[in-house]
């Protein structure tokens, strides 16, 4: 039975799909430079053995919540080594598997580098506190919250993870008024598209071929999902922060990004389940329809927020 096989046997079973997913990449993805999106003019020396001037925040022309949201993606972009020995452990480093991890691991390098050489640059943020977050963070690590679970587990993960973090890169490039920003953000969100894609269609691969541990897969990631930044220091108030500003919410989250990979999937309309892949679809329904209430719920609260402030800034 398909949905009896082992790990093993599944990423085997897969690997043809990856070979030409991994083709398809090559031959679609376009090579960029970071050092092209840097505006290196504007640099000037940090205090320090090199005795320049010491980072003040005035000197950012960024809102508060730009510079939360950019520090917040540099951050989860700087768990890469993780990431790398998370999916690397997962699906292994040799044939078609091991080059796409391989591969992944350097375009998702090009991102930690970009974002870092422009926040430096233009004096986006404190340096120092940048640097101690790092070695907070990266201090932490990153493990795979489906560990004790099938490897489609894994790849239901990264099809939404990917697609989310190309969303909280778009919009945090758009909300930072600043062009260059966008357009560095843009570049690094379109990566992060081809990487959904990828993992997407050989999660599409998979309901064809173990349609019940794919449907329990999908179930089970969508109800717990969570960032894989969630455990940099004071993430929740920043979340709130990103959320309150429209970067990445709740409405986002089940429009932009849980809706649209089930969309594609089929997942809603898969047949062939048994009872425990139909089960897992109930309970997937359920949770959307809550999901998108909790949405409308928090949408509503911002916006009644919002037209408060409005009100206040008016009379005074």
């Amino acid at each position: 039975m398909a949905d009896q096989l082992s790990t093993t046997d599944l990423l085997r079973e897969l690997e043809p799909v990856v070979e030409t997913n991994l083709n398809r990449h090559l031959s679609t993805a376009k090579e960029w430079f970071p050092h092209e999106y840097v505006p290196w003019s504007q640099g000037t020396d940090f205090d320090g053995v090199l005795g320049g001037e010491a980072w003040a925040v005035e000197q950012s022309t960024l809102s508060d919540v730009a510079r939360t949201s950019l520090i917040v993606n540099l951050l989860t972009e700087d768990n890469l080594p993780s990431y790398h020995h998370e999916i690397a452990t997962m699906f292994g480093r040799d044939g078609a598997w091991g080059t796409w991890v391989h591969r992944w691991t350097a375009e998702e390098g090009r991102h930690g580098i970009a974002i870092r050489d422009y926040l430096l640059t233009t004096r986006a943020v404190d340096p120092v506190a940048l640097e101690r977050a790092r070695m907070v963070h990266m201090g932490t690590g990153f493990e795979n919250a489906y560990l004790d679970d099938t490897a489609l587990h894994g790849i239901a993960y990264v099809s939404f993870q990917e697609l989310a973090t190309r969303v909280s890169h778009r919009n945090t490039g758009r909300i930072s008024g600043d062009p260059i920003c966008d357009q560095l953000l843009g570049r690094v969100a379109a990566d992060e598209n081809l990487h959904m894609i990828f993992y997407r269609n050989l999660l599409g691969a998979a309901f064809e071929l173990a349609p019940d541990l794919a449907m329990r897969a999908v179930c089970d990631v969508v109800k717990t999902f969570q960032m894989p930044g969630h455990s940099i220091e004071n993430f929740g108030r920043k979340s709130v922060q990103i959320a309150m500003a429209g970067i990445y919410d709740l409405r986002i989250h089940h429009d932009e990004v849980v809706i649209p990979v089930l969309r594609n999937l089929k997942a809603l309309e898969a047949t062939g389940l048994s009872a425990d892949g139909e089960k897992a679809r109930d309970e997937l329904v359920e949770f959307l329809a809550e999901l998108d209430r909790q949405a409308t719920r928090f949408t509503e609260r911002r916006d009644k927020i919002a037209a408060t402030k409005a009100a206040r800034a008016a009379r005074a």
